[in-house]
């Protein structure tokens, strides 16, 4: 008897016209947890105006699901963004 365990990864870079604007994105976007307590991890960080997404799943469709679910909310953030004007500095 032998098991494998295969691991997938994925990685995503979103370009924002300001490091302010990609900071509010990771705001917005960091709160959601895996709705699932294993097989997979997602980590966002910011660099300059760039924010980046980083999964690593156990199995393609944890991996899958996690990554439409992220797209579905950051299409609504970068829609409420679009609406509103960039966010104001404080």
């Amino acid at each position: 008897l032998s098991a494998c365990f295969f691991h997938h990864g994925l990685s995503l870079d979103v370009p924002f016209p300001s490091s302010h604007e990609a900071t509010v994105a990771l705001g917005s976007l960091s709160p959601d947890r895996e709705p699932r307590k294993g097989g997979i991890s997602k980590q966002l960080t910011v660099s300059g105006s760039t924010l980046s997404v980083r999964w690593s799943a156990d199995e393609a469709r944890i991996l899958r699901v996690s990554v439409s679910s992220f797209l579905d909310h950051l299409s609504l953030v970068l829609e409420t963004m679009q609406k509103f004007g960039p966010p104001v500095s404080q």
